[in-house]
């Protein structure tokens, strides 16, 4: 069983007891998460692609540990001008573990709707402004042989 997830503005494919490294997560070490925007659901051959989501489904997650990524080197330059910069960088990430897939969660169910009077229509006049379009040709200019 598998689900693809958006996790921090990216889509991961997670399964269960499965680690990986996300952008940085607001929430504590050693707290539970639950990401609701599950886009598709694999079971024992069922696929379940939503519509942009899946309703009902949920995935729950594990924060680990919070760190920060290996270094990446920017370096620019342009030949023969003289320009040469050097900036680095390390991603601030979470490290979760996915516990548990939820196919199949509590869903709320939507309140009763309220009975309305039905509105009388009421007939209005419509006037449209048609506008002429002028179709102009260019003018054609011909040498004449000397």
């Amino acid at each position: 069983m598998y689900a693809i997830v958006e996790i921090a503005g990216q889509q991961f494919k997670v399964e269960k007891s499965q680690q990986l490294f996300v952008h940085r997560l607001e929430s504590k070490e050693g707290a539970k998460v639950t990401f609701d925007n599950v886009l598709l659901i694999e079971n024992k051959g069922k696929v379940k692609v939503g519509a942009p989501k899946v309703n009902g489904a949920k995935v729950t997650a594990k924060v680990l540990e919070h760190l920060k990524g290996d270094k990446v080197i920017v370096f620019k330059k342009k030949r023969r001008k003289g320009y040469r910069t050097k900036n680095g960088h390390r991603q601030y990430l979470s490290k979760i573990e996915i516990q548990k897939i939820d196919e199949k969660s509590a869903v709320k169910k939507a309140a009763p709707k309220k009975e309305t009077k039905p509105k009388v229509a009421t007939k209005t006049k419509t006037t449209a402004k048609k506008t002429a379009t002028k179709k102009t040709t260019a003018k054609k200019t011909t040498k004449k042989a000397e």
